[in-house]
């Protein structure tokens, strides 16, 4: 067993120092990045270096090919040599001369030699009268050529001249050279200062790429290229699988990022990456709280379809780099707190019907201990026959179910409140004729809301109106004139108030007829320069000092009305007149529209 797992524990103890180094520097981008530029430094400036020093060995090596040419051709032309070539003795006169020249001249040798190459002269004093190392036959030919020989001295770069007499016959010959050490003599100061130019190269180009690398690590958290590729995958999962609109915008409020659920929030379509918000065609009240100061919490605004309820902050601190703005679909809880308002509408009114039924109880009780049996009959089936006939005319008007009820609903809550509501003569819906798309959740916020603000219009101008505060309601199927033509379906036609000349009171819903709904109060009405603003989020009426939660009904009708296709007026008679047309073949693209004041 102890044999076993000795040799295991160095492999394990080994292994993890060996496993953990090349991961840390896979897993580091800056890491890696840092290895490869300092390489990629390291062989520019090798190769810039080892190409300079070619260069200079190659020019080094040119200029000692002039230079000994010319010490060749200048001893060669000397009178004093032509003249010693014919001496007895020729070692004797040219030996001192030769020297002094070579001294001069700095070159490695001067060797004058006969026509058969023994030589006269040499720097060395053993090697005269011995044969020349090298090529000749070019130079008795009266030619002068240079060549690169390994000789007495070493390898040297070395160039034969012929030395000519009077009848211009080669007499003789002159070799001069310049060993390749002393040619790399040479070289050593201009090798050591490109050494230290390269070596300082490679350090400003590794600390600079250190640094760099150093910045590019603190932003990258010191994350590796796969997990930055991961990391990137798994974010735009996200921003397009969650099911809240996100759009990031950057410091000069350009969209750099807007996910699916906020395009289809606020209906935006095509490339939005650049592109300034103000530039999106949103609301102005959505625009102007996405661009403020001052974040935005939980903020509800209206859409060309949609409500959303509206969050912004700031990212970063200071100015930031831009801004986030997250967006909740708020519509379809709108809805149900309309349908809750008409519930608890309808609760309202059941107890207020029950007070007063116990109170007129009380009343006919006493008429019937007083012994007024006649009074007590004719008290109670009287208020009996009011309701009745309000519940009747209803029921008998509208057969679509949601509708009623939201009438009895707000009548019952109108009559407490000290307005009477009444539906016109000519209202009528058939059961079964609004069609599928109009939902009873759009027909609750269109009336709804119309209502609500005609019951506080008709109570807030009781005091100034001759007349006692009523609404009045007309809900009918119309067509021709009373549909405006194409605009019920949202066309360019030209809506207009019909009145009661129209041919949809039959209830029967064909292709182009549309669902009239009207509702007209006693109140003030709506000021004319006021018009433009009446459906635009925010625009109340009411002077309450609670202004949370008004200036929505308006704006959600009409979005409610363009959602169906249709449109909206504002016209005039005792007071406001707000008519809303939805056709019951309704195709997207209706609009609002603000009918001139009467």
């Amino acid at each position: 067993m102890s044999e076993r797992t000795a040799p295991t524990a160095p492999r394990r103890r080994s292994h993890r120092p060996t496993g953990r180094g090349p991961r840390r520097l896979v897993r580091s981008l800056a890491g890696q990045l840092f290895v490869v530029q300092v390489v990629i430094v390291a062989a520019v400036v090798a190769g810039g270096a080892v190409l300079a020093y070619l260069f200079t060995a190659d020019r080094a090596e040119d200029a000692a090919r002039r230079q000994v040419t010319a010490v060749a051709h200048a001893v060669a032309d000397s009178p004093s040599v032509r003249a010693a070539v014919g001496a007895p003795d020729p070692t004797a006169a040219l030996q001192p001369y030769v020297e002094q020249v070579r001294a001069d001249t700095g070159v490695s040798f001067i060797t004058v030699m006969d026509t058969d190459g023994v030589r006269w002269t040499h720097p060395l004093p053993e090697q005269i009268g011995r044969t020349y190392l090298g090529h000749i036959d070019w130079a008795l030919a009266g030619q002068t050529r240079s060549e690169t020989y390994t000789g007495t001295l070493g390898p040297s770069v070395r160039v034969v001249a012929p030395v000519w007499d009077e009848r211009h016959r080669v007499v003789a010959l002159v070799s001069a050279g310049l060993t390749v050490e002393s040619i790399s003599a040479q070289l050593s100061g201009p090798l050591l200062a490109l050494v230290g130019v390269a070596v300082a190269a490679l350090a400003v180009g590794g600390v600079g790429t250190y640094l760099a690398n150093s910045r590019l690590r603190r932003h990258t958290h010191g994350m590796g290229p796969d997990q930055l590729s991961h990391l990137y995958e798994y974010h735009q999962a996200t921003l397009h699988a969650v099911r809240e609109g996100l759009v990031l915008l950057d410091r000069s409020h350009r969209v750099v990022l807007c996910n699916d659920a906020a395009r289809e929030l606020l209906g935006l379509t095509g490339d939005l990456d650049g592109r300034p918000v103000v530039e999106l065609g949103l609301p102005e009240a959505l625009v102007a709280a996405v661009l403020g100061e001052e974040p935005v919490r939980d903020e509800v605004h209206l859409t060309a379809e949609r409500v959303v309820v509206l969050n912004t902050s700031t990212i970063g601190t200071g100015p930031g780099l831009g801004r986030v703005v997250t967006l909740r679909d708020h519509t379809e809880l709108q809805a149900l707190s309309w349908e809750l308002d008409s519930v608890r509408c309808f609760t309202e009114a059941l107890g207020a019907q029950a007070h007063e039924a116990a109170n007129r109880l009380h009343a006919v009780v006493s008429l019937i201990e007083l012994g007024r049996h006649e009074q007590a009959v004719e008290f109670a089936t009287a208020e009996l026959e009011l309701a009745q006939q309000l519940t009747d005319r209803v029921v008998a008007a509208v057969g679509e179910p949601v509708l009623a009820a939201l009438l009895l609903g707000k009548a019952a809550q109108a009559a407490e409140r000290g307005v009477e509501l009444t539906l016109t003569e000519d209202s009528r819906i058939d059961d079964g004729v609004l069609p599928p798309g109009l939902s009873a959740r759009d027909l609750i916020t269109v009336l709804g809301n119309l209502i609500d603000n005609a019951v506080d219009a008709a109570i807030a101008g009781a005091a100034e109106s001759p007349v006692p505060p009523e609404v009045t309601v007309t809900a009918r199927i119309a067509g021709g004139r009373d549909c405006g033509g194409r605009d019920c379906t949202g066309g360019d036609g030209e809506g207009r108030d019909g009145g009661d000349d129209g041919d949809g009171g039959d209830g029967a819903g064909v292709p182009g007829d549309c669902l009239l709904l009207r509702v007209a109060d006693t109140g003030a009405g709506i000021d004319p320069g006021a018009v433009e603003d009446v459906f635009r989020r925010g625009w109340s009426t009411k002077q309450d000092g609670h202004g949370h939660g008004h200036g929505l009904g308006l704006a959600l009708v009409a979005q409610t009305a363009r959602r169906n296709g249709g449109t909206v007026e504002v016209g005039r008679e005792r007071g406001a007149v707000l008519t809303v047309r939805l056709p019951l073949a309704g195709r997207p693209g209706g609009r609002e529209r603000e009918g001139a004041l009467a």
